[in-house]
């Protein structure tokens, strides 16, 4: 038996398909590991701040920068009539809602969201939970978040020149803050575990959590580029046909 040298020899189509195919599948890995790295810095931000001195919300309007992350303190009462819950959250395995309430500032007409914990999601979704919610002078206490402006949404939300929507399925604060008569502090305050305020479950995520979530799945997709990259190499190498000295003497 004679063994004949292989020649790299790729087809047209297998060729355009791992260049376009293996650059897309290490952006996608090298994506994710960025998404990591930036909820590593935020996480060390947050534990910075937030471990720093207890800051006093401003009864006027501040700059999300300047609450963002640290731990505040503020004083007035909740509003029930313009409180949300945030759909789709879940604690322990079961759904449920994050309840909203805006606090309105002692001697002025600025508000503060609160997110004063996680409750389940009880009945059915055509039939919100009763929240209690307390009345009279609250002190709250806890670390200022700024939501998210992108994030993924089941449909577009409900118009609310319909009246009042009570269920989100997100925190829109921009939205949030275009739909109430009046000025709203651009962060939302995650209430503190400890107080006292009307609080429900607070179970608080951390900002690193799923970074071990990213890192595999930048794993999977640079295994994904190393092996299509393997399966075109073998595919491409040919046999490069009989041995010429076999053929003459046939």
């Amino acid at each position: 038996m004679s063994l004949f040298p292989r020649r790299f020899r790729p087809g047209l189509a297998p060729s355009l398909a791992v260049a376009i195919l293996v650059p897309l599948f290490l952006y996608l890995g090298y994506w994710q590991l960025q998404r990591a790295d930036e909820k590593r810095v935020l996480q060390a931000e947050y534990d910075a701040r937030a471990a720093g001195a207890v800051a006093m919300v401003e009864r006027r309007l501040q700059r999300p920068e300047a609450l963002q992350f640290y731990r505040v303190v503020a004083k007035g009462y909740y509003e029930a009539d313009r409180q949300i819950l945030i759909d789709n959250r879940v604690h322990q395995g079961r759904a449920g809602y994050h309840v909203i309430t805006p606090l309105r500032l002692l001697d002025s007409d600025v508000r503060l969201l609160v997110n004063r914990g996680w409750i389940p999601l009880g009945t059915d979704r055509d039939h919100p939970p009763a929240i209690d919610t307390p009345s009279g002078l609250q002190k709250i206490m806890g670390v200022a978040t700024v939501p998210a402006d992108k994030y993924f949404t089941l449909g577009p939300p409900e118009p609310l020149d319909r009246g009042w929507r009570r269920v989100w399925q997100n925190m829109d604060l921009a939205q949030y803050a275009t739909a109430v008569p009046f000025p709203v502090q651009p962060v939302v305050v995650l209430l503190d575990p400890e107080s006292d305020a009307g609080g429900f479950t607070r179970d608080w995520s951390r900002l690193d959590a799923g970074i071990a979530v990213h890192q595999g799945y930048a794993f999977q997709w640079f295994m994904l580029a190393g092996a299509l990259i393997a399966v075109y190499l073998f595919m491409s190498l040919r046999g490069s046909g009989a041995d010429p000295r076999e053929q003459h003497h046939r």
